[in-house]
Formats: structure tokens, C-alpha cells, sequence
């Protein structure tokens, strides 16, 4: 559960497109923190060990048809069971009508109920998805966020290094911007990280001199996306001569994030370099990488052989 992070009860109503039957009398404010959704398929049977309130329950034809086949007694006492628990959210699925005992009940015990035409487990599948990137662990960082050729790189370095004004070229060679001097990352999954820029500054970039552009109404709707997986951390440095850059990329680094190992690269920075150009083959080559061709190791791997063979 993402006991740090909600999200409002009304908000995923209003997301998901769900019939209000009952809604209770804190409705407004409601907040689900739990990822983690259920049937009450086995609370309707009388089995309450590891059930969980925080938990938005999800009933289908099964849980309907099970509760049909009681006499009106056990039907009552079994909703009765569950409602009385006082679940999160109870939503009710696939063109199911909730059973008379249930709207009494619903506003005796002032619980949320819904439904949904939706099939039952496509709506498990979107309300999860759903839940874990509003609940998703998160942290803003200082930097950039472009996309280029579908990769998601996030641009770090020190302040005043140059992010934003290569990003600006990247945006300007075709490619698209999502956040600029602040990226808000979520962990949607166990090794998957998104960014987004938070909702005040999205689309704003910032430049020394000349202040802060809109780089939607400059280059059009074309050139920003709401939000990207991150595939690459490239982090900008000032050049340093005495420095052992990697020259050949055989040994590959790696930047932990919300505890997800990114892939990372190391590019100093001098007068002359043309940034967007190697980021652009930055992603191309991780591209390449993921693909299963490292040209590093290639390189290696025909040096090696021509030793062996004493073709030197």
C-alpha cells in the first residue's frame, strides 16, 4: 500500500465513468491509499480474516449469481456482512443490477457503491493501472525531461550547465520536451519510472537573459508530451583535462532512482560540443543497446579475436 500518497474517491468516479447508486456523506473528500484492489466474492461467503476497508471491492456476475441462489435471509445477512465492514468503494460490474438489500443497507452503513458496465476484470485492469500511477512513489528532481527517438532522457548536471538550452535544440531538431528545471518521476512499477513536469510550470522553460517561454505556443503541440518513461540519465559536467572519461562505453553505468537501477551516461561539457547531437546518439545507442547490439562490446569482442589470432 502507498500509505504516503491518495487520491480522491470522486476523481477516479469521475475517471472510470462509474453510476453512483450510494455515496457517503464524506463522499466529496474520500480518499482511496490502497493500490491493491479485490472481489468479495469470499466476504460474501462469510470469510473476513484478511479482509481489508482500505481496499476498493469489485463484484461480477460470480458474486451475483452466488448471492441469487440464497433465500432472502442468508442473501440479506451475507450483504449485510460485507457493508456493514464499511469497504472504501463497493463497484459493481458488468451490466449487473445491485440487489434490493443492497441500496438499504448501503445508506443505513454510509458506504460508496457503483457500477459499471464494463466486463469485471477489464475494469480490474484499468482501475489497478489507474491506482498505481496515482499512488506510485514519487520525488522532483532538478533537471530535464526530452524525449528523443522514444527514448525518455532525463538531463542532470549543475545549474547553469546547459540543460535547458539543449533541450531547446532537441525540440527544435524534431524532438519533445516534458518538463523543464523540475521532473516530477513516479515509480509505476518495480523498474519502471515516469516523469512529468508538476501541473504550474508544464511547458515553461527558462532561460538566463530572456526569462521564461511557453514552449508549446512556440513550437506547437508537436513539440511537448505530457509525461515518458525514463530509458536514459544523462548528466552534464563541466570538462575537466585531467579527467578519465570513458572513451569506449564498454563498462556501463547505472543511476538508482525511487530504487530502480536507470541506465546513465557521463557527457562533460566544453565550448563546442554539440550536445543535441550526442544525446540524440545517446538514445540511438541505448536504443541499440536494448535491442541487444552493444558496440562497445562488439569492438571489444573483435579486438580480442585479432590477439588471439596475433593479428597485430
Amino acid at each position: 500500500m502507498a500509505e504516503d500518497y491518495s487520491v480522491l474517491l470522486c476523481q477516479l468516479v469521475k475517471e472510470h465513468e462509474l453510476n453512483i447508486v450510494n455515496v457517503s456523506k464524506d463522499y466529496e473528500t474520500a480518499r482511496i491509499y490502497s493500490m491493491a484492489v479485490s472481489r468479495p466474492g469470499l466476504q460474501f461467503a462469510g470469510f473476513f480474516e484478511y479482509y481489508d476497508p482500505l481496499r476498493m471491492l469489485v463484484s461480477g456476475k460470480q458474486e451475483h449469481t452466488f448471492l441469487e441462489r440464497l433465500d432472502a435471509e442468508a442473501r440479506y445477512k451475507a450483504v449485510e456482512g460485507l457493508i456493514m465492514r464499511r469497504p472504501c468503494a463497493l463497484v459493481i460490474c458488468h451490466h449487473v443490477l445491485p440487489l434490493p438489500e443492497l441500496y438499504g443497507l448501503a445508506e443505513k452503513y454510509d458506504v460508496n457503491v457503483f457500477t459499471s458496465d464494463m466486463d469485471t476484470s477489464e475494469f480490474m485492469a484499468q482501475l489497478i493501472s489507474s491506482l498505481h500511477v496515482h499512488l506510485a512513489p514519487r520525488k522532483t528532481i532538478h533537471g530535464v525531461l526530452v524525449e528523443v527517438y522514444g527514448e525518455g532522457l532525463l538531463i542532470t548536471g549543475d545549474s547553469g550547465i546547459g540543460k535547458s538550452e539543449t533541450a531547446l535544440e532537441l525540440i527544435k531538431r524534431g524532438h519533445r520536451l516534458i518538463a523543464d528545471d523540475a521532473v516530477e518521476i513516479k515509480r509505476i512499477a518495480h523498474n519502471n519510472l515516469v516523469g512529468e513536469a508538476p501541473a504550474l510550470i508544464r511547458h515553461y522553460m527558462e532561460f538566463r537573459g530572456l526569462g521564461v517561454v511557453n514552449a508549446r505556443f512556440i513550437f506547437g503541440v508537436g513539440a511537448v508530451k505530457s509525461n515518458q518513461t525514463i530509458h536514459l540519465v544523462v548528466n552534464l559536467e563541466n570538462w575537466e583535462d585531467y579527467k578519465p572519461y570513458d572513451r569506449l562505453g564498454v563498462e556501463e553505468e547505472s543511476t538508482e532512482i525511487l530504487g530502480v537501477s536507470v541506465p546513465s551516461v557521463t557527457i562533460p561539457v566544453r565550448p563546442g560540443r554539440n550536445l543535441a547531437v550526442i544525446l540524440e546518439l545517446a538514445a540511438m545507442n541505448n536504443r541499440q543497446k536494448k535491442l541487444g547490439y552493444n558496440a562497445a562490446q562488439d569492438l571489444e569482442r573483435m579486438h580480442d579475436q585479432c590477439v588471439d589470432n596475433d593479428m597485430f
